[in-house]
């Protein structure tokens, strides 16, 4: 049930999907969602349990502030979100349905604010925590762009392509000093 919810909030976002819906998808009874899931704002919750996986990689780009933090950082979010359905489907599920829903909004923030938190930002010095809100506010504004609005160029670029073009505007709001 979860698989199929996961699959269903990611593709079709959290208003589209129905516990009606994510039961079909599994070849079960809606009864058998309601029991385990009271409500599709539950469900939700249940499925936004982000691999460890997403997390550590998200996590270790901060680990070294040197002149090579700006692409480490966008690779490893392109990777995210881009990468094994396991990862990417909750986090798209995630940013597609912070724009309607306040839960989701709740969890996008949760998840952010994680990232800001820990996995070594505050290597970054004076206002780390801003300037990494920053880099990855930009990002999931990419990733928007890619994956949500289907910007054609955006949606058909490759991924090192927009790495080796993002990197050094991330590189440059995270170490203002470093000089890009």
């Amino acid at each position: 049930m979860l698989e199929a919810a996961r699959v269903r909030f990611a593709r079709d976002g959290f208003t589209a999907t129905t516990m009606r819906l994510v039961a079909a998808d599994a070849g079960v009874d809606v009864s058998m969602v309601m029991q385990f899931f009271r409500s599709k704002d539950e469900l939700f919750a249940a499925v936004m349990n982000i691999p460890g996986s997403a997390l550590e990689r998200l996590s270790e780009v901060f680990e070294c502030a040197d002149e090579h933090l700006g692409a480490r950082v966008v690779r490893a979010f392109i990777q995210a979100w881009d990468g094994a359905p396991e990862e990417s489907q909750p986090l798209m599920a995630m940013l597609r349905n912070a724009m309607m829903n306040e839960q989701a909004r709740l969890h996008l923030r949760d998840y952010i604010e994680s990232r800001l938190s820990s996995g070594g930002s505050e290597s970054l010095g004076a206002d780390a925590r801003l300037r990494a809100g920053l880099a990855l506010s930009m990002l999931v504004g990419v990733i928007t762009g890619r994956q949500i609005i289907g910007v054609p160029v955006l949606a058909q670029a490759e991924p090192e392509t927009l790495v080796q073009m993002l990197a050094p505007g991330i590189q440059q709001v995270l170490l203002p000093a470093s000089g890009g």
